[in-house]
């Protein structure tokens, strides 16, 4: 399925060089616009894109996943698409799973990937930092999360401007639940692959672990 859902896809990259062209290019097969958030990647990448259906956006220097997030949403808020969908630029997040969550989208207002269906490929220390932050958030939030980590997620842009007020590094996507669930959004899973490219993922599981109580403590 390709059909277009008057949808904008935000990928924030930080040195993907083996990836990154990759993703653009599948990605734009189930989106209208692409906006890439380059977060101060210093791997001398080289990408091409078009510009009448992309946009590349970049930080000086390396500022955090949130912050990259943030300054993807808030221009996808500008272009004023119904949908918008997030993912990583490692190829860990398949964009053919797009239309599952679009389709989605249509009874709910923020839609989040679901792997802990299938721990299977899931490192043990993966599964343990996961299972301890998604309750903890669950708790937090009023809403069941079972999947806590996974940054493959899509939401309604119109609710967009009432997530924003999240920190610049690993916890903000956490901080997005939580403001979700203050907010009584209705929202869904979609159940997709566990897949680890690169086993050197820059999430690092005990210091993830300490950014997510710190969310779930002070936001």
């Amino acid at each position: 399925m390709t059909k277009k859902n008057k949808t904008c896809a935000v990928i924030p990259f930080y040195n993907e060089k083996n990836t990154i062209q990759k993703v653009i290019d599948k990605t734009l097969e189930y989106v209208d616009y692409l906006i890439l958030v380059d977060d101060g990647s210093n791997d001398d990448y080289s990408i091409s894109y078009n510009k009448e259906k992309s946009i590349l956006l970049k930080h000086d220097y390396n500022r955090g996943k949130g912050a990259a997030l943030k300054t993807g949403l808030r221009h996808a808020i500008i272009q004023n698409y119904e949908y918008t969908v997030c993912f990583d630029a490692d190829l860990q997040h398949p964009p053919e799973n797009i239309p599952d969550f679009i389709e989605k989208l249509k009874t709910n207002d923020f839609v989040a990937g679901n792997r802990m269906l299938n721990k299977s490929n899931m490192p043990f220390q993966r599964i343990l930092s996961n299972s301890i932050t998604s309750f903890l958030l669950s708790k937090k939030s009023g809403i069941k999360i079972p999947d806590s980590q996974n940054g493959f997620r899509a939401y309604k842009t119109s609710i967009i401007p009432n997530l924003l007020n999240i920190s610049d590094g690993w916890a903000a996507e956490s901080e997005m639940l939580i403001l979700a669930g203050r907010k009584r959004y209705k929202y869904d899973f979609v159940k997709i692959p566990t897949i680890y490219a690169n086993d050197s993922s820059k999430m690092q599981p005990i210091r993830a672990i300490i950014s997510f109580i710190n969310a779930i403590i002070f936001k």
